[in-house]
């Protein structure tokens, strides 16, 4: 399949007082379109600095990484906005919706900033949220919903501007535990349609549910494996 994500050699570097500490050292790693990869590692890793990187939250201090055809590390910072709005769909562990706006609005506000007309955006948010099984909630606003509505809301609209890939920092990590497991499946079934997803979590079990795994600790990759899941896919094929 084709490469979505291809990054070489990252590394990031970050002053904290006469220290330079190595958030990344040396990182390179591919991602297919179409694939289903969790990144893995405790408090101090690296992932959340991967995150923000692949995110274009950030840039790397040296190395390259190309998403989707985009070198991240050579954007301006008006660049690097727009590359978000169109590249990325970002869920949250606290979902970040604005809570004065019913779950429509907030899924119609990636096409609002980019520049989709009204009609066309309303559409697509009523027809995203019926996807995630909130057709009968789209005039609640979040205070109105649960947290696992809240993050359904939130996965709407990470696809609302149909990007190519879902970036997810520990989307389960603010559910209990049968609403994890639900939004882990409806992210399975996104993957089988061919959304492209990166989770990042601490969490083992959430990162189980993904077709492959990247763990990393001090800014290292350790391991990159498929996990059973793919592997039984696979067979199956």
């Amino acid at each position: 399949m084709a490469l979505l994500v291809d990054a070489r050699g990252l590394v990031k570097l970050y002053r904290m007082g006469e220290e330079t500490v190595h958030a990344l050292d040396g990182v390179s790693f591919t991602i297919a379109r179409g694939d289903y990869c969790a990144i893995v590692g405790p408090s101090g890793s690296g992932k959340s600095t991967m995150m923000n990187i692949i995110g274009g939250l950030d840039t790397p201090t040296e190395g390259k990484l190309v998403i989707d055809g985009a070198d991240i590390g050579a954007m301006s910072d008006a660049e690097l906005a727009q590359f978000r709005n169109r590249a990325i769909g970002f869920i949250f562990q606290s979902f970040n919706l604005l809570p004065r706006l019913t779950a429509l609005e907030n899924v119609e506000l990636p096409m609002i900033y980019g520049g989709v007309e009204p009609k066309a955006r309303r559409e697509r948010a009523a027809a995203l949220l019926q996807r995630v099984g909130l057709g009968e909630r789209m005039g609640h606003r979040p205070t109105q919903l649960s947290g696992g509505q809240q993050q359904r809301v939130a996965i709407a609209r990470a696809l609302a501007g149909k990007p190519p890939l879902l970036l997810a920092d520990e989307p389960t990590g603010a559910l209990d535990t049968t609403t994890g497991a639900e939004i882990m499946a409806l992210f399975d079934e996104l993957n089988r349609e061919g959304v492209t997803i990166i989770v990042v979590t601490h969490d083992h079990e959430v990162a189980a549910a993904a077709r492959r795994t990247i763990e990393m600790r001090d800014g290292r990759i350790v391991s990159d494996r498929l996990n059973e899941r793919s592997a039984r896919h696979d067979a199956h094929v």
